[in-house]
């Protein structure tokens, strides 16, 4: 059974820093893309960062460069989202994703709250 579970969510101030885990079982993590995805109330799902599967390489949405980092630990099996100054937009469900694009095999966690307010 594939489980993606996320943790570190919560509420933080304006300017603040949150750090989400993704913890995966039941698939050889190793072999994977990672990325984190982000839901706002009534809109669609985007990507926000995204990992090769040694971590040579990441991307990010324009929104987040320069404040958010991905990052993963294959010896652990977890993906983190290290997110620094923290503005209200970045208010949303945060989602974890595991692809493996050859097999077309492809993984969501539950998502975990962020909330950026004063």
């Amino acid at each position: 059974q594939v489980q993606l579970v996320e943790s570190g969510g919560g509420l933080v101030q304006p300017g603040g820093s949150l750090r989400l885990s993704c913890a995966a079982s039941g698939i050889t993590f190793r072999y994977y893309e990672m990325s984190w995805y982000r839901q706002a109330p009534g809109q669609e799902r985007k990507l926000v960062a995204a990992i090769t599967v040694i971590g040579s390489s990441t991307n990010y949405a324009d929104s987040v460069k320069g404040r958010f980092t991905i990052s993963r630990d294959n010896a652990q099996d977890t993906v983190y989202l290290q997110m620094n100054n923290l503005k209200t937009e970045d208010t949303a469900v945060y989602y974890c994703h595991a692809e493996r694009r050859g097999p077309g095999l492809s993984y969501w966690g539950q998502g975990t709250q962020v909330t950026v307010s004063s």
